[in-house]
């Protein structure tokens, strides 16, 4: 039996991590029903078995940075809280504790299932990894943070941060503004990811000195990175010869983690996924880790993963590019 407080910096601050009728609490004592709960002025008393005390304080606080963020506390996210948490503790029984990797904006990140743990431990332990996986399973957010925490730790001198910049329908010549205007739309969720980990104040300087640099993919053809971390988002949208540029643009003391969804190809009819022809030639290769995340993975809203499993029930696995004559022998 162990004991624990949680104090909260106000009133509002509580009853917006609590949620509408203190439906936290509820949910909590249907989970937990061996621990008591209890509020007085700003603080909550939890009193219980040690492992639901600390499971019930970890989802407690995982809320209390969801409602500081500014998002509602309802049912939906309080689930999707509680699921993390037991999944967290089922993975750390398996294979020892998840490693925590940044901690910002009052933010905990680390990885949640099995295999987010296997894909933080290859960006650990390889010079480049490809993650591979549906929307939701934490493949750019995870290396985003990776790649905060290189930076932190004076590992890297430079994050970049990368993607192709697949027309969706119209040519970029005909869309309105300058050429950053135009290229801004594909590179937004990268910038997205950086606000939630970085004090949004100092991005726009770190940027300015090149210490995150934001840019299309074409930008990196004829460039060494050195000393950098470098990701490359939306992978299955390159092209075969925009990943070998890509790759080859690898300099000394960098890391690169490529991620995308091969299952979610925008490329015109005919051309092979870069993404897809790279996993097929470099696995087996010393020093380069694939790994592939699941829809079980997936830790957005719970239906996200219901959503993934059903397209993947009705559509065909992407082919593996045709080649004659490869030499199997590495």
């Amino acid at each position: 039996m162990s004991r624990q407080t949680i104090t909260f910096s106000s009133q509002s601050d509580m009853v917006q991590t609590f949620g509408p009728s203190d439906m936290l609490l509820r949910v909590v004592e249907g989970v937990y029903p061996g621990l008591k709960l209890l509020v007085r002025d700003q603080q909550l008393d939890l009193e219980g078995h040690t492992d639901d005390v600390s499971a019930a304080v970890e989802i407690v606080n995982d809320l209390q940075a969801v409602a500081r963020a500014g998002t509602t506390v309802g049912p939906e996210v309080i689930e999707a809280s509680i699921a993390g948490v037991r999944t967290f503790q089922d993975t750390n029984s398996i294979s020892g504790p998840a490693e925590l990797i940044v901690a910002s904006q009052g933010k905990k990140i680390r990885p949640k299932t099995e295999n987010q743990k296997v894909y933080v431990n290859a960006i650990n332990n390889n010079t480049v990894v490809f993650g591979v996986g549906p929307a939701g399973t934490g493949k750019t957010y995870l290396a985003m943070a990776k790649a905060i925490q290189a930076l932190q730790a004076r590992e890297v001198n430079r994050i970049i941060l990368t993607r192709p910049a697949v027309e969706a329908g119209e040519s970029l010549g005909y869309l309105p503004g300058s050429l950053s205007e135009k290229i801004d739309p594909y590179l937004r969720p990268l910038y997205d990811a950086l606000h939630e980990m970085i004090e949004p104040e100092t991005i726009p300087h770190l940027i300015e000195v090149g210490t995150i640099e934001v840019a299309p993919l074409a930008y990196m053809r004829g460039r060494t990175l050195n000393d950098a971390f470098i990701i490359l988002d939306e992978a299955q949208n390159t092209s075969a010869e925009q990943m070998k540029m890509f790759l080859t643009r690898l300099g000394f003391n960098s890391h690169m983690v490529i991620t995308g969804d091969s299952s979610q190809v925008d490329l015109p009819r005919g051309t092979d996924s870069g993404l897809v022809q790279a996993i097929d030639y470099l696995e087996g290769i010393d020093d380069i880790a694939i790994v592939k995340l699941k829809s079980s993975d997936v830790v957005r809203h719970n239906l996200v993963s219901r959503i993934v499993d059903a397209y993947d029930r009705h559509q065909p696995e992407p082919t593996r590019p045709q080649r004659a004559g490869r030499n199997r022998n590495r």
